[in-house]
């Protein structure tokens, strides 16, 4: 049901499927395609009820929803596929591989409850390689909001490019990072906070720890300069470097292996443009379990107070100079 509660109050997911109802009273050509989830990623019963001649349940069929994405944008269609995200990305990886990227279709991926935040469904739903496993195909744009109002403007934005996007999309309600002016553009990252003393770059749900780890540490002394990439691909190298040589220090956090995603886009930048100290937080190389968000973020190490703690182990290094 559509509302004037105020973003942030809503859950992610209620604001997906909100907008994509908003979009498609200005946009005809929106299509909505889910796998039998529609009610876990937010467009049951908002837009199958409001517009059920675009909304295409294909059952629990992932790689067949891909498809028949693909051949509507063929026919000039804008069509936004959702399922957990695993199913979105690695179960469909060669179809969104051929049909989707290499054909150039104009198909909008939604993986929904990313990283730990799948915790109780376990290993086999708790996707850790999305973000790395999507910035590496060709052509196709990567995005991982931080709230509900980068969430509506990634979804706008979305709505009137023209090629293939994949989205993360976090299903419960989130902190404001923003207000209702703000606006997206791909490739450019949300300076939150300056400081000269060490760099820290989040990306989507780990952005608003990044926050209180930042804030938390300027009570102590230490200034964090604090950038939200919500564009892991193309990402925003310009900034990154402009930080990375004030401070010479950079410390990534991402709801993602620590290989191949933020850090690993972050690591492959700077090592070619502005060689800097890099501390990557995150899950190591392993599956996900069955487990409460604090229970994994004490295991692997990428909460607020391991955030705080890279940090300071960075001040005790010497400012990168090569």
């Amino acid at each position: 049901m559509l509302t004037d509660t105020p973003l942030h109050e809503l859950e992610m997911r209620v604001v997906y499927g909100n907008t994509l109802c908003a979009l498609a009273a200005q946009h005809p050509n929106i299509y909505v395609l889910e796998a039998d989830l529609s009610k876990a990623s937010g467009t049951n019963p908002v837009f199958c009820c409001s517009y059920p001649d675009r909304f295409i349940n294909v059952g629990v069929c992932e790689a067949n929803m891909i498809g028949v994405a693909a051949g509507l944008a063929v026919e000039g269609k804008i069509p936004f596929c959702a399922s957990f995200t695993p199913f979105a990305t690695r179960r469909v990886y060669d179809q969104i591989t051929i049909s989707v990227a290499y054909a150039k279709a104009n198909v909008k991926i939604v993986g929904t409850a990313p990283g730990i935040t799948a915790g109780p469904n376990g290993g086999t739903h708790m996707c850790l390689q999305d973000l790395a496993i999507m910035r590496v195909m060709p052509h196709m744009v990567v995005l991982s909001p931080a709230d509900a109002y980068e969430l509506r403007a990634c979804l706008h934005w979305m709505a009137e490019y023209e090629g293939p996007v994949y989205l993360q999309l976090l299903r419960g309600q989130l902190p404001p990072i923003f207000d209702p002016s703000y606006g997206f553009a791909p490739g450019r990252a949300q300076h939150l906070r300056s400081g000269g003393d060490v760099t820290l770059v989040s990306t989507g749900y780990m952005t608003s720890f990044a926050r209180q780890a930042a804030e938390e540490l300027a009570a102590e002394g230490i200034a964090v300069d604090l950038w939200h990439h919500p564009s892991i691909k193309p990402l925003d190298g310009e900034s990154l470097a402009q930080s990375a040589r004030r401070t010479g220090r950079v410390v990534t956090v991402e709801n993602q292996s620590v290989l191949g995603g933020l850090g690993g886009a972050v690591c492959e930048f700077l090592a070619e443009q502005c060689p800097a100290y890099v501390s990557r937080l995150g899950v190591p190389d392993r599956f996900g379990e069955v487990a409460t968000e604090e229970y994994l973020f004490n295991k692997h190490g990428f909460g607020v107070m391991h955030i705080k703690e890279a940090c300071r182990t960075m001040m005790r290094r010497a400012q990168c100079r090569l």
